[in-house]
């Protein structure tokens, strides 16, 4: 898993520290680590103290692979900051979107309501052509008895 980490001089036995800061969740998305954790390392005694760096580190906690974060971080910058993508502006975007999600759910309700009411609607005037159908026909036998009756 990719972690951002600060390298910390301080190490024990001749290893220097990786302070891990966030841990990527997936492509865009990064967590806050809220506790502090330290992994030792020998090759990050090749960074300078107080260096950010991206740690690749395995499921069994080792390192596989630490280089500086200063490419990311820019990459990080262009990206989203030169734009104006702020923080707060993705929270607008964010609650922008929950509100056309809700708006849209209300409609769709609305819709389903309807249809509900077209069946029922389609249902009762089938009811009244069959009993207009047997009316029709009630009226033709009266008819055709009184034509019988009169001849």
């Amino acid at each position: 898993m990719l972690h951002l980490a600060q390298v910390q001089k301080k190490g024990y036995l001749g290893k220097a520290g990786l302070r891990l800061l966030a841990a990527q969740k997936s492509e865009h998305v990064w967590t806050r680590l809220p506790e502090e954790e330290t992994v030792l390392s020998a090759e990050a005694n090749t960074y300078a103290d107080g260096l950010l760096v991206l740690v690749e580190i395995s499921s069994s906690n080792q390192i596989l692979d630490i280089r500086e974060a200063k490419d990311w971080v820019l990459e990080l910058v262009q990206r989203y900051l030169t734009y104006g993508i702020t923080p707060a502006f993705l929270q607008q975007e964010t609650e922008r979107a929950e509100q056309w999600r809700q708006s849209l759910t209300l409609e769709s309700q609305e819709l389903a309501r309807r249809a509900i009411e077209l069946e029922a609607r389609r249902e009762q005037i089938q009811e009244l052509e069959e009993e207009l159908k047997n009316e029709k026909k009630q009226l033709e036998m009266l008819m055709s008895q009184v034509r019988a009756q009169q001849e």
